[in-house]
């Protein structure tokens, strides 16, 4: 039989994951707006990068520990950039460098000591990063293989490998494309963004040995430089206070329901609406108490990667499967998912 035109069609490769930034474009849009010039260029090189496709990876040996590998891509836009420091190499005079392998060490130590994965994709693949990326970039990025960091520009930003959860923040935006797979849009989208906010987080509260009351559930904290009317990129337990200055304008992040932004940007505002999931979070936490982590965390984790979640889901199908795991964790006991049902219920979710 002759092959059909369909049988004779190359199948076509699968989505290229999301290049996922940690500062939203609506802050380097408005930068933009005033004439900022590396934000303008930031936000250029950023809507480029989210229309690459990434070439195949070589398949990498399982080493079954920690591997780390960082790269100095020297102000230019080329990665991986020159190998600067692997696994077990000793600290060296970039601090750049240094914070990024330490932060790689910290996020691979929340998810091995408490959940029991392998590395992200829980097959000891290895974290690899690049610093030094661009002329004065203003922003840090996971692009499906790597950690890829700015310098800032010194004036609205400073270096993003200072923050341990913006480290933590972008490589569990690969523990979420290997796992529940959330498409980075619309509300699926903002989950993603939230997950990556709770396990940045909670990557910064296990290093600091932090419990739930103690931390400061900021992310990006550091980050503004002098001068700059803020105090983070996002707040988990105030969604809309991290900032408010003439430059960055003010935090958009609802914290309920009442106030979802309905936009056609960044993904349907996939940075802005995180704030209610984020929310949710936060009050999770903090009625359960103790270490964020373990409880609260273990929910979460087990949400993300327990197959209860279709690429779509949106807040209420992730809501109902935190609070079924909640359940499924304490049998004969409903104090732990009642505790999750009433966050949620707070910021306007109904999980009935």
């Amino acid at each position: 039989m002759a092959a059909t035109s369909a049988h004779l069609q190359t199948p076509l490769p699968p989505p290229a994951p999301p290049r996922c930034t940690i500062v939203p474009p609506h802050i380097l849009r408005r930068l933009a707006d005033q004439g900022h010039g590396p934000a303008r260029h930031s936000l250029a090189l950023d809507t480029g990068l989210r229309e690459q496709r990434l070439a195949a990876a070589p398949p990498v040996a399982a080493t079954q520990h920690l591997t780390r590998t960082v790269g100095d891509a020297r102000h230019t836009e080329t990665l991986p950039g020159r190998t600067v420091r692997r696994e077990g190499g000793p600290a060296g005079a970039d601090a750049s460098v240094d914070r990024a392998y330490d932060g790689l060490g910290a996020t691979f130590a929340l998810f091995r000591e408490i959940y029991g994965r392998a590395s992200i994709d829980d097959a000891w693949l290895p974290l690899d990063a690049t610093v030094h990326y661009g002329d004065r970039y203003d922003n840090a990025f996971w692009n499906g293989e790597r950690m890829v960091f700015g310098d800032g520009d010194g004036e609205i930003f400073n270096d993003f490998t200072t923050c341990l959860d913006v480290i933590g923040h972008e490589l569990t935006h690969g523990v979420t494309q290997f796992t529940a797979e959330l498409e980075y849009r619309n509300q699926s989208g903002a989950l993603n963004e939230s997950l990556s906010d709770v396990f940045g987080s909670l990557v910064k509260q296990y290093a600091l040995g932090q419990t739930a009351a103690e931390a400061d559930w900021l992310i990006g904290a550091g980050l503004l430089a002098p001068g700059i009317h803020g105090t983070a990129l996002r707040s988990m337990k105030a969604p809309g206070t991290a900032y408010d200055d003439e430059r960055l304008g003010t935090d958009p992040q609802p914290s309920h329901m009442d106030g979802f932004v309905h936009t056609t940007r960044d993904g349907g505002g996939v940075h802005i609406n995180s704030g209610i999931p984020n929310h949710a979070f936060y009050l999770a936490a903090q009625a359960l108490g103790g270490h964020a982590w373990q409880a609260a965390g273990r929910i979460w984790y087990d949400t993300l990667t327990g197959g209860l979640l279709s690429p779509s889901s949106g807040f209420t199908a992730f809501a109902r499967a935190t609070v079924a795991t909640a359940s499924s964790h304490n049998p004969g006991y409903t104090g732990v998912a009642d505790a999750v049902a009433e966050a949620w219920s707070q910021v306007g979710i109904d999980t009935a």
